[in-house]
């Protein structure tokens, strides 16, 4: 049996939170305007994949885990922030350059690379696993069904792809597309710096 007070009670609370600029909305922003859509696309599979993955943590309880290990969670934070700080960089390093047509090969390698990075944008930061778990230890039931617990994940799940794949469809539309390339230089350092703030961020905090 579903309890649907509780699967609502994580759609209020979740439309509420994935709407706020973080990493991954950024880099959904940059891949959207710089790469192609399925690229953009793919980069989304690889954030909603990870929040399912943090939302089923979360529900099981391994939010626990970090409780009792923290250094668990500080070479999590500060592996993620790495990363952020590495991609930040990279893009205003790169702000320059520009980029020949992709062949084929091109394109199945940066769809793959892409989703990679998604995984890696998102999982990287444990702020998402400290978010899924406030959630979930206010809407979810001591004992959850494996109904509730699938509606949940489902809700997660559509969301995520609803808002982000929106946003990637929307920016990489031909037009903004073109803007961004007469752009090229500043949203690249732009989107790179704010990237690298939050790495600093997440290091800091």
């Amino acid at each position: 049996m579903v309890d649907t007070h509780a699967v609502f009670t994580v759609l209020a609370i979740y439309l509420a939170g994935v709407v706020i600029p973080g990493p991954n909305f950024v880099a959904v922003v940059h891949k959207a305007v710089a790469s192609t859509r399925a690229s953009a696309l793919a980069l989304v599979a690889g954030i909603v994949v990870v929040n399912i993955f943090w939302a089923s943590c979360a529900i099981a309880g391994i939010g626990i885990v970090f409780a009792a290990f923290p250094w668990v969670a500080l070479v999590v934070k500060i592996l993620g922030a790495g990363y952020l700080i590495w991609f930040g960089s990279r893009l205003i390093i790169n702000a320059g350059n520009t980029s020949a047509v992709l062949n084929n090969k091109a394109v199945a390698d940066n769809f793959r690379q892409s989703f990679v990075q998604g995984v890696i944008t998102n999982i990287g930061n444990p702020k998402s696993m400290a978010f899924y778990a406030a959630i979930f230890s206010t809407a979810a039931p001591a004992h959850v069904s494996s109904g509730t617990f699938i509606s949940m994940l489902a809700v997660v799940g559509i969301v995520a792809t609803l808002w982000y794949g929106s946003v990637a469809i929307m920016l990489s539309l031909p037009a903004i597309s073109t803007a961004y390339r007469r752009a090229k230089k500043v949203i690249d350092r732009f989107c790179g710096s704010v990237i690298v703030l939050m790495g600093i961020r997440q290091i800091v905090r």
